[in-house]
C-alpha cells in the first residue's frame, strides 16, 4: 500500500501540519501578548531587552523572555542577537495593538483559548450528539465584547449605519430601536450616547451579559437605553420598533426561524431589520475560498452549532451562510433583502430588509 503513496505529496502535507502546529502555538502567544498588554508596550518602545520590556509592562521578566522567544522565532518581533533586543515593527504594530482597532488581530486570537477550554465537553458532544451550553464557555462575554468593539462599534457610525440611506438622520430625530442578542450592549450604548432623542432596547438570554450592559448604561447615565433578559424566540412586542438590529446573533439561536418571524412582527410598517452575520456561502465547496474558512468552521463546531443544540435548537452553526439566511428571511415574512459587505470586515455580511407586509 505504501508503494502507491506520492512521497512528494506526503512531504508537502507534513510541512503543512508542521506549520499548522507552529501557528497554533503563535495564536496562543499572540492572545497572551494582547491580554498582558505586551504588544501595546512594545509599540511605544524602541528596540529593548526583555528586562526593559518587562519593566515597562510591569510583568515578570522570565515569562516575558519566553514569550519573546515565541514571538522572535515566529517572526512576529525582530531580535538582535548582539544587543539582545527585541522590536515590534511598525507594520506589525498596525495589526496587533489596541490602537489598531478595528484591525487588531491579537484580540481575535483569544478565541483559540476560549474554545480550547471546552474541548473535553465538545469531544463528549461528538458522541452523545447534544450541545455544550453557554455557561461552559469561560470568558465568552468578555472576548465577545472585544470582538463587538472591533467589528461593530468602531465602525458603527462611519460604515454600518450608513448602509441604510437616511438612517442616521432618523436616529438623530428620534426612533425606537431594538437590538436582539445584544450581549454586553456596547453597540447599543454607543448609539444611545450618539442619538439621545432615540429610544433603545437590548434583549439577550444571558443574565451575565445583561447585567454588564445595564451596569454600563447606568454608569454612563444613558436614560434612553434599557436592557432585559429575554428569549427573543418569544419576543412580546408587535409593531413597536422602527429598527431592529442583530449583530452576529441569529445563527446561535435555538429557534432562529421563530426569532426572525418575531423580528418581522415587532417592526412598524416600513421598519428596518439590519442583521450582521458570518459571511459563509451555505456551501462547503464555495467556502473553501473564504480566507477564514477553517477558522469559521472551527468556531461553528466548537461554539455556535453546539450552544444551539444545547438549547434544543437546529444547530445552524456560524456557517449557515447567505443562501440559507435569505431563504429563512423570506420564510419569516421579509421582503427583498440587500446583502452588503464592508472592507474592514471579511468575516461578516450585512443583511438589510423590511417586512413584506
Amino acid at each position: 500500500m505504501n508503494a502507491t503513496l506520492d512521497q512528494t505529496r506526503v512531504d508537502a502535507f507534513g510541512a503543512t501540519l508542521a506549520d499548522t502546529i507552529n501557528r497554533a502555538g503563535l495564536a496562543l502567544m499572540i492572545s497572551l501578548g494582547h491580554r498582558t498588554g505586551l504588544f501595546d508596550t512594545m509599540a511605544r518602545l524602541p528596540a529593548a531587552t526583555s528586562d526593559a520590556i518587562a519593566t515597562e509592562a510591569k510583568l515578570s521578566e522570565r515569562y516575558v523572555r519566553e514569550w519573546l522567544g515565541a514571538m522572535a522565532t515566529g517572526n512576529i518581533v525582530e531580535f538582535d542577537p548582539d544587543q539582545r533586543t527585541y522590536r515590534l515593527p511598525a507594520e506589525h504594530t498596525a495589526l496587533l495593538t489596541r490602537a489598531a482597532t478595528p484591525n487588531n488581530f491579537a484580540a481575535a486570537m483569544q478565541w483559540v483559548a476560549v474554545l480550547g477550554h471546552v474541548e473535553d465537553a465538545v469531544a463528549d458532544a461528538f458522541r452523545h450528539g447534544r450541545g455544550v451550553p453557554y455557561s461552559a464557555y469561560h470568558r465568552f462575554h468578555e472576548v465577545m465584547a472585544e470582538e463587538s468593539a472591533q467589528t461593530v462599534v468602531a465602525v458603527l457610525f462611519d460604515q454600518i449605519l450608513p448602509l441604510v440611506p437616511g438612517l442616521m438622520d432618523r436616529l438623530a430625530t428620534g426612533i425606537d430601536v431594538l437590538d436582539i442578542g445584544c450581549g454586553s450592549g456596547r453597540a447599543l450604548a454607543a448609539m444611545a450616547a450618539r442619538f439621545p432623542r432615540s429610544r433603545f432596547t437590548g434583549y439577550d438570554a444571558s443574565p451575565e451579559g445583561i447585567a454588564a450592559a445595564a451596569a454600563e448604561a447606568k454608569k454612563r447615565g444613558l436614560a434612553n437605553l434599557r436592557f432585559a433578559v429575554q428569549d427573543v424566540a418569544a419576543l412580546p412586542e408587535r409593531g413597536a420598533f422602527d429598527l431592529v438590529t442583530a449583530f452576529d446573533a441569529i445563527h446561535d439561536q435555538a429557534q432562529p426561524d421563530a426569532v426572525l418571524r418575531n423580528v418581522a412582527a415587532a417592526l412598524k410598517p416600513g421598519g428596518i431589520f439590519l442583521m450582521q452575520d458570518i459571511s459563509g456561502s451555505s456551501h462547503v465547496h464555495l467556502d473553501k475560498s473564504h480566507p477564514f474558512g477553517p477558522f469559521l468552521y472551527t468556531i461553528s463546531c466548537m461554539h455556535c452549532m453546539s450552544v444551539s443544540l444545547a438549547n434544543g435548537g437546529p444547530g445552524l452553526g456560524a456557517m449557515w451562510g447567505k443562501d440559507v439566511a435569505l431563504r429563512m428571511l423570506a420564510a419569516a415574512g421579509f421582503g427583498p433583502v440587500r446583502v452588503e459587505s464592508l472592507p474592514h470586515d471579511p468575516l461578516n455580511f450585512f443583511y438589510i430588509t423590511t417586512p413584506a407586509r
